[in-house]
Order: structure tokens, then sequence, then C-alpha cells
């Protein structure tokens, strides 16, 4: 028995293989473990086979590196859609928030972040730290603080640094989270904070790297901040003696890049 075969693309969705048969057989539907129709007609020497594509396999997450549920989506739209410090985002954040897993909480927290709603990602941090499993990461609030600085929030700022403080009997001792919370409040000429945030890791016995040691000279030397760079120096040797080369090296980089991050926050917000 001979056979014709041609293929055709059908809206996008899928292809369409039609079998053409030079004889007449009897009408049947086959089903088959792959995602295909085959149906043939009486006397009419023909049958057609649908192949559907499983776009499934295709389909991308809202970002790369981020996998938000369906449920977290939902709530994400209905605290934007909520008229703003209305009882309808409570109603919002009682309702389907406090209902979700943490990994859907800490992704619609970093999902707001993300899209520079900050005073929302405040709302639902708040509830967070009301989980039985919430524990403090230097990490994640200098996420928030980075956002909140970015839309000119420095009243909030000063209020989750607070936050934060209150918490230092919790806190692991990460250098790598207070290197970025510096850096953070650094860039935009947050110098007493950062130096609060240096006190703050000293307190918790969270030994500096010569990282962190690096950012605060450059950025202090930057500002022309000559006494506290030499006190950021003076602690310096307390970890690494009098061997402080590790200061000049790649000093002009990380000077530039911190002079770079000023002269942007400064035209940003209106100080130059």
């Amino acid at each position: 028995m001979s056979m014709a075969t041609r293929g055709m693309s059908c809206c996008g969705y899928g292809t369409v293989s039609i079998q053409t048969r030079m004889s007449c057989c009897d009408s049947f539907t086959e089903f088959s473990n792959s995602p295909s129709l085959e149906i043939g007609n009486k006397c009419r020497g023909s049958s057609m086979r649908i192949t559907m594509r499983d776009r499934g396999k295709n389909r991308k997450p809202l970002q790369k590196g981020r996998n938000l549920s369906i449920e977290a989506i939902q709530t994400i739209q209905a605290l934007k859609r909520a008229p703003k410090f209305s009882d309808k985002q409570q109603q919002v954040i009682h309702s389907k928030f406090t209902r979700l897993l943490k990994f859907d909480m800490m992704a619609i927290l970093r999902e707001l972040l993300r899209q520079d709603h900050s005073l929302l990602a405040l709302m639902v941090f708040a509830e967070i730290q009301k989980e039985h499993w919430y524990k403090p990461e230097v990490s994640l609030y200098a996420e928030i603080i980075l956002v909140l600085a970015r839309n000119s929030l420095y009243d909030k700022v000063d209020m989750i640094f607070v936050e934060l403080k209150s918490e230092k009997g919790r806190l692991e001792g990460k250098t790598e989270g207070f290197n970025a919370l510096l850096e953070n409040l650094m860039s935009y000429n947050m110098t007493g904070l950062a130096m609060d945030c240096f006190e703050l890791m000293k307190e918790i016995d969270c030994e500096p790297d010569r990282s962190t040691f690096k950012l605060l000279v450059a950025h202090l030397e930057s500002k022309g901040e000559t006494g506290l760079s030499e006190g950021i120096k003076q602690e310096a040797r307390k970890y690494y003696g009098d061997s402080l080369d590790f200061l000049d090296e790649q000093e002009d980089t990380v000077t530039a890049k911190l002079h770079s991050s000023i002269e942007s926050a400064d035209c940003r917000f209106g100080y130059v």
C-alpha cells in the first residue's frame, strides 16, 4: 500500500502531517503515548495524523533563577492591584500571603524587591519576620536596604538598620553578607551607617576580611575622611600586622567603582 505524506504548521501550536492512502480502510481513531491523533475515514482513501508539540517543555520562568508558583504570582498581582496603604492590602496579606509556604514567601519578597516595589516588600518582610522559621540574615537586609536607598527612602533605611542591630544576638557572622551591606551603604553615601555596620561586625565577632578593609578605606579616602580611614587601617593591623600592602592592591579599581557609584547616586538624587 503506497502512501504520500506532507506536513504543515498550524498557527504555531504544533505540526500537522497528512498521510494519504491509496486504498479504502475502516474508520479508526488511534491514540498512542506520544501527543498525536490519527483519524481515518472509511472509503475516502485518506487519513490525518495530528502531532502536537509539548509547549510546556519550552516554557521559561518569569526570570532566570526565579520560579514563582501560581499562588505566588497571584499574590503579587493582588498586592499590586490593591490601593496603597489600604485595608485591601492587609486583606491580601492575611487571606493569601500568610497561607503560603516559606519558599513562596521568600520568592515574593525578592520579586517585589526586583521590581522596586519597596513599600510592598517591607510589608511582606514584616509578615515573614513573624514566621516561626524566620532567621535574620545580613545578606537579606543588604538587599532590602539597597532597594530602599535606590528609591530615596532613607528614613526606611534607618528603620531597617535599627532592626538589624536589634537582631545582633541572632545574627550569624557571615563576612560576605556584611561586605555586601557595606558596599550598598557606601554606594549611596551613607558613611555613618557604614561605620555602624563595621562596629556591628565586631560586636557579633564577625571577622572582617581584606575586602572589608579595602572597601572601607577606599570609600573613606574618596570622601576625604582621612581620620576615619586611619582608624580602619589601625583595625586592619590587628588582623594583618604591619603588612597592609593588600590595601594598595587594585585600590584604583575599588576607588573608581565607588566614585562611579557615588556620582551616579548624586546625579540621581540631585546632589550635584
